[in-house]
């Protein structure tokens, strides 16, 4: 086991430097230089107080990474809701619940209009891959067209509304998940 590889992925996620991480486990920069580059190995107690600055313990540090799945295909994707083809919201991660984000496949029939949303915790990022939409949060109104895109804080009453002509088809990510088709 790489435990020096594992420790710096740690200390990276948490964007610590190496003296700040040595500061908090009270050690040194130079030792936690040593123990990432596998040249030491540390005690169980000196790896303990490392873990704790991350908050994790010896069992989730040594325990095997799951695999999980990378690749979603169309298959994989998840209607949550269908308003008579006006309103299509395909999920296209399934098990959103487990993830910081949600990420889905918004298509609007012309003239059609999402159900007003109400105020959230969280931002809410949407591309415009298809004709053009006009996003209203509260009473103001923006219009946003193809290879354009948006991004808002949740904090506000939001809708979007297909204001052309055709179908209108936008890649719209929330976080954390809020779809709830």
């Amino acid at each position: 086991m790489e435990i020096g590889a594992r420790l710096k992925r740690l200390r990276m996620i948490n964007s610590l430097t190496q003296e700040e991480l040595a500061s908090r486990a009270d050690l040194t920069k130079g030792y936690i230089s040593q123990v990432e580059n596998d040249t030491t190995c540390p005690s169980i107690a000196t790896l303990k107080d490392m873990l704790d600055v991350f908050g994790v313990s010896m069992q989730e540090f040594f325990s095997e990474p799951v695999d999980t799945e990378i690749v979603f295909g169309k298959k994989s994707r998840v209607q949550s809701t269908d308003d008579g083809n006006a309103v299509r919201v395909e999920l296209l991660v399934p098990g959103a619940q487990n993830r910081e984000l949600d990420p889905a496949l918004v298509t609007l029939a012309p003239g059609a209009e999402m159900e007003l949303q109400d105020v959230h915790e969280g931002e809410e990022f949407g591309y415009v891959l298809l004709g053009s939409v006009q996003v209203r949060l509260d009473d103001k109104a923006y219009t946003v067209k193809k290879d354009e895109c948006f991004l808002f804080a949740a904090d506000r009453r939001h809708t979007v509304k297909n204001i052309g002509r055709g179908e209108a088809r936008i890649l719209w990510v929330v976080t954390p998940p809020t779809f709830d088709y």
